[in-house]
Parts: structure tokens; C-alpha cells; sequence
């Protein structure tokens, strides 16, 4: 509370009648910190959903080889280039096409209207044949040719 200087004298006895006018500025200051400490710190919280991202080493792609491309139809069914396999001659016939080189670049593609399951199924059944490089296959949506996923090339059309 803070009091009039030189006015509001009552009767000449010299004593100050309180003012009721409130200071706004160490207010106006503290909101002015909270606002700064709010702008800096809202940009930080913005994920939506908490997702446990895998952790990837993205290393430059050796064009020199053509990629080996795995299918799965909508029914489930397993292909190897244009040949159909069962999952379990899966590892044994790309390790032979390969020629055990596990640095081979594979491509899964799998049908939109499939189970997700089914598609990871395949995908670790590769990775467990010791396959380090395999990519999904997704097609852009004016139908353009196929891009693999993040920090792989996109497959050729043709």
C-alpha cells in the first residue's frame, strides 16, 4: 500500500490518509517472466503421443548392387522378387541369392489392406537371417514410383 505525499491532510495535523492504488509494476514484471519462461519451454512439449522411436545408423547406400525386393500380397502370401516362397525358405533362399552378403539391400512391400503383423513377421524374419539392410516400400500418393522409408533410396519404377 502506498501513501500520498502532500495531500489528503486532514484536520492540519499532518497525517496521510492511505491510497488505495495498487502498483502494478513488480506484477506486470513477474508476468512478463512467465511469459518468457512459458514461450521457451511450450516449443519442448509439444509431442502429442510419447513413442519409443528405434534408433537407426543411417549409412550411405551402395548403388552398385540392385536391391532385393520381398512381397507379401494381401492374403499373405510371400514373394521373393516374382517367385512365391514360404517364410520359413525365406532366409536360406536370399542368403543364397545374396551370396551370405548381409549388407544386400532388401525391400519389403506389403499390400495396404494387410495385417501389420503379418508384415513384421516377415520383416524380422530377415533381420534374424542376419539382413541388415531392409527397408518398407510405401507408394506416394499421386502415384508416383515407391520410396522406401526414412534414409533409404526410393526403388526405381519400371
Amino acid at each position: 500500500m502506498a501513501v500520498g505525499l502532500g495531500k489528503g491532510k486532514t484536520n492540519g495535523r499532518g497525517r496521510y490518509k492511505p491510497l488505495a492504488e495498487i502498483n502494478v509494476t513488480p506484477m506486470v514484471d513477474v508476468m512478463l517472466v512467465l511469459l518468457i519462461i512459458f514461450m521457451v519451454t511450450a516449443p519442448l512439449m509439444t509431442s502429442g503421443v510419447p513413442v519409443d522411436l528405434p534408433k537407426v545408423s543411417a549409412q550411405p547406400v551402395n548403388s552398385d548392387s540392385e536391391p532385393l525386393t520381398v512381397s507379401v500380397n494381401a492374403k499373405g502370401d510371400i514373394f521373393l522378387q516374382e517367385q512365391p516362397l514360404d517364410i520359413s525358405g525365406l532366409v536360406t533362399k536370399l542368403q543364397a541369392i545374396s551370396q551370405n552378403n548381409a549388407d544386400r539391400r532388401i525391400f519389403v512391400r506389403g499390400d495396404k489392406d494387410l495385417a501389420y503383423g503379418r508384415i513384421l513377421q516377415v520383416m524380422s524374419t530377415i533381420t534374424q537371417g542376419g539382413f541388415t539392410k531392409v527397408a518398407l516400400l510405401a507408394e506416394q500418393p499421386s502415384g508416383a514410383a515407391p520410396v522406401a522409408a526414412p534414409g533409404r533410396p526410393a526403388r526405381k519404377p519400371g
